[in-house]
């Protein structure tokens, strides 16, 4: 571990060059010159015996040997932290940084409350949080650009350990005026029959939809599409339209003008929240010990609903 420390700014370099293209903006980023960081990279190139980027008239790229390399030196950042951490836990300090990749549902209330009790014990530990679709969060896991996923999704990847799992049925949201607010339950044509507002195809929520429609053979041409849950609920809240979200996403909030009413498990399939980690990845102190809680969290949670619920 040692001996790959003294070429940590190397590796650095090299992924800004892999991230920006361009020698002089990677130098520009790490405060060294351009031809600092090409004998740089002219020793590392060297030492590995091949090429890693290709030069290019525009730029720098990667070649199928630095994608190699790339992963590697993610593999080896994470690796440091990890010793950042335990160094810290010994003098006491307690840092470190945690980095988690999410779905929209849980950065409304879930998320943000479990990051603020972990920082009233833990203060100096950092976060950041990446609001990506399951596709893009499960990538994040395997280049190890995030600790942990926490998205929700309606199947499993195969490289990644799931540590907790909630169920999670779908939910019609509408405004407090809307003509279904005040049932206790909803059929799935019944929804159909109002304008939708609703989050794109690559949604777990629209996937499960989808499906659902495509069983009876029927389709749907929602009046408005958005990668926004927020923009959704302003939707409903305001118009007479109705989207769809799961419990996780849609708490209560005192004088909120948004109504939440389950969709009958008969018309549309459950999904999940799927709490993930990368298989065989050890994670730094400071993130282990916020996936316990987050675990401790998940594995008692019980939904606060709306009150049209």
């Amino acid at each position: 571990m040692v001996e790959r420390l003294r070429h940590l700014l190397t590796l650095r370099l090299v992924q800004e060059i892999a991230r920006t293209g361009s020698v002089r903006k990677a130098g520009e980023l790490m405060s060294i010159t351009p031809s600092a960081v090409q004998r740089r990279l002219q020793l590392l190139e060297e030492e590995l015996g091949q090429p890693i980027f290709e030069r290019l008239p525009n730029g720098m790229r990667l070649n199928p040997a630095g994608e190699v390399v790339l992963q590697h030196i993610r593999q080896q950042f994470a690796e440091v932290e990890r010793l950042r951490g335990s160094l810290a836990e010994l003098s006491g300090m307690r840092r470190g940084h945690v980095s988690i990749a999410c779905s929209q549902a849980v950065v409304s209330s879930f998320l943000p409350s479990e990051i603020v009790a972990y920082q009233a014990l833990y203060p100096d530990v950092t976060f950041n949080v990446e609001v990506l679709d399951h596709l893009a969060a499960s990538a994040r896991l395997a280049d190890f650009t995030a600790d942990m996923a926490l998205v929700y999704d309606v199947s499993n990847p195969p490289d990644v350990d799931v540590v907790v799992t909630v169920p999670q049925r779908i939910y019609a949201v509408m405004g407090a005026g809307h003509p279904l607010a005040h049932r206790k339950t909803l059929r799935l044509d019944e929804c159909l029959a109002h304008p939708l507002a609703l989050p794109n195809p690559r949604f777990g929520g629209r996937v499960l939809l989808n499906r659902a429609l495509a069983a009876s053979g029927r389709q749907i041409m929602p009046k408005i599409e958005c990668n926004s849950f927020e923009f959704l609920k302003a939707m409903v809240a305001s118009n007479n339209y109705l989207t769809f979200q799961i419990p996780i996403g849609a708490p209560v909030i005192a004088g909120s003008p948004i109504v939440t009413v389950p969709v009958d498990s008969r018309d549309i399939d459950a999904g999940n929240i799927y709490f993930r980690q990368l298989r065989g990845r050890t994670l730094p102190i400071a993130a282990q010990r916020f996936a316990d809680q987050i675990t401790r969290s998940l594995s008692t949670y019980e939904p606060v609903l709306a009150p049209g619920a």
